[in-house]
This record gives structure tokens, C-alpha cells and sequence, in this order.
């Protein structure tokens, strides 16, 4: 057992399991029970030094199937789990850039293959060079693993568009987490990105707007748990019963938040619409809201 980081369970989290510190992970470089992951929006990233010993899962090749709109079956993560040197028991700590958002996107993925042995490093990436901490260019080799995977699921932690529709026209919680000016529809991606993926702007029929990086600190880690109740509960009358929906563009922004509210706030029902605005945005038909 690794047991909890005492950094985290200070914060006051419902479940400071699945978090780590920078400082936890650089006391546990050498632990065999453990495996680094990067994940980025940049894959150059990790070539130009990455965390001693961590490996790649790039969520383009490695998480989405190559043909499909979709994510790789059981079969295909069983395969990446196995080169990767990852068992059932091995504990994958995920960090990233863009302050996690890529990493969280993974260990999202990894949740609907009930990898539970899964935490994240708060700060990221960027916490990590900030504190002049060592990196390295290296790729490690690690020796192929036995792993065995579940049927992925696709109802706990997944919502579909028929899905989003519906709870879109019931008016329960749903949390669009993209800048203002893509909730407004005045950009349809951020603000110096290219504006393409979505033929209209706007935000689904009651959706409310707490762009993801609320939840965050300046360095990159997540805000104690105090100040993200205030954030969820007290500003938009969130409460931990509720069934959630959250969403972005393409589902990796929105997967930060799902991890904030699921795991640090304990919210037992939250879904993670991974279509997104490049799905709603073009579906014919589908009602927009613009303020």
C-alpha cells in the first residue's frame, strides 16, 4: 500500500487517494510499484525531458482509436497496459502540461477500464520544472507486463449526446468548463487556437459556465477543498447528490473538473460528456443557447 501524501490530506478532500505531490513523487522515483505517465497536448514535450523514469501514453495514438471517434477497446488497453510494463497492480501516476488537463483526460480513460490504481501529481508538469526538479531524456524500457482488462464502461463515468439531450431538457447540473467568450459563442475554441471543430457557437440549454481552471491554483494544483465547495456549491448551488454532466470542446478540459468534483469534492454521479461542443455544435438540430 502507498498509503495517502500527507501534502494532500491537508487540503481536506473526500478522496486525497488520488492525488500526489511533487514531493511524493520525487521521494518515489525508484518505487517498482509505481509507473510515471506523461500526457500532453504537445507530444515534443516529453522528448525535450520528462520525469526520470516516466513513460508517454499520448491520448491521440495511444488512448483513441485510429478509424472511429472513439476510444480503444479492452482488448487494445490491455496490449498498451502490457508493452508499458503496467499489471493490474501497478499504481500509474499521470502527470502532464496545460496543468493536468491532458493527464486527468487519461486517468479518465483509465477509469473506464477500472483502473482504480491511478493517481495524479498536482501541479503537473510545469510545478515540477518550476522547482528546478531533475528531468531527463531517457526513455525507459520496462519489461512487458500480464494484464488483464474489463469490458470498458461506458455508463458511470461517459455521457452521450442522446444522454446530454435529455438531461439538457430536464434542466439538471451541467457544467460547460470552457472560457466565456466559447460559452457566449463569440470564439469557438480558445482564444489563440484556431477556430475550427464546431459549425455554431454557444452552450447547451442550461448549461452553467465555471471555466476549468477555477479549480486551480496559479502554480497548477488543485484549490483546497473549502474553496472549490465555494466555487461548485456557493456559486452555483451544486450539491454533492446531484447527477453532474461536464463538458468542453473535446472532453479534456471537462475531465479536470470531472476529477475535482468526483474524487476531491466526493460527488458520487458525475459524467464527463467527452463529445463536447465539436459534437453539439454540428449536430443538426441540437439547440444552442447564446447569453
Amino acid at each position: 500500500m502507498l498509503g495517502i501524501d500527507p501534502n494532500i490530506s491537508a487540503k481536506g478532500y473526500v478522496q486525497p487517494e488520488v492525488l500526489v505531490s511533487t514531493q511524493w513523487v520525487a521521494e518515489n522515483l525508484n518505487n517498482p510499484a509505481i509507473r510515471l505517465v506523461e500526457s500532453n497536448e504537445d507530444i515534443l514535450l516529453y522528448d525535450q525531458g520528462h520525469l526520470p523514469g516516466a513513460i508517454q501514453i499520448d491520448w491521440v495514438s495511444d488512448l483513441n482509436d485510429q478509424l472511429r471517434r472513439d476510444y480503444l477497446d479492452s482488448a487494445r488497453f490491455a496490449e498498451l497496459m502490457a508493452r508499458s510494463g503496467i499489471s493490474n497492480e501497478t499504481t500509474v501516476i499521470f502527470y502532464g502540461d496545460k496543468n493536468n488537463w491532458w493527464a486527468c483526460y487519461a486517468f479518465w480513460v483509465f477509469q473506464l477500464f477500472g483502473h482504480t490504481h491511478a493517481r495524479i501529481m498536482d501541479g503537473g508538469r510545469k510545478k515540477w520544472i518550476d522547482e528546478g526538479r531533475e528531468l531527463s531524456r531517457e526513455k525507459p524500457s520496462y519489461p512487458r507486463a500480464e494484464y488483464t482488462a474489463r469490458e470498458r464502461d461506458d455508463k458511470t463515468f461517459r455521457a452521450f449526446r442522446d444522454q446530454v439531450m435529455a438531461h439538457s431538457s430536464a434542466r439538471l447540473p451541467m457544467i460547460d468548463v470552457r472560457s466565456p467568450k466559447e460559452f457566449s459563442g463569440e470564439l469557438l475554441h480558445m482564444e489563440a487556437y484556431p477556430q475550427e471543430g464546431a459549425l455554431r457557437g454557444g452552450h447547451i440549454p442550461g448549461a452553467k459556465n465555471v471555466p476549468w481552471a477555477t479549480a486551480a491554483n496559479e502554480d497548477g494544483t488543485f484549490k483546497p477543498a473549502d474553496a472549490l465547495r465555494a466555487i461548485y456549491e456557493g456559486q452555483i448551488g451544486l450539491t454533492p447528490e446531484a447527477d453532474v454532466v461536464t463538458y468542453c470542446r473535446i472532453g479534456e478540459r471537462s475531465s479536470h473538473t470531472w476529477f475535482v468534483l468526483h474524487y476531491l469534492l466526493g460527488y458520487p454521479k458525475v459524467r464527463n460528456y467527452d463529445g463536447s461542443w465539436t459534437e453539439w455544435g454540428n449536430l443538426v438540430g441540437a439547440p444552442i443557447e447564446r447569453p
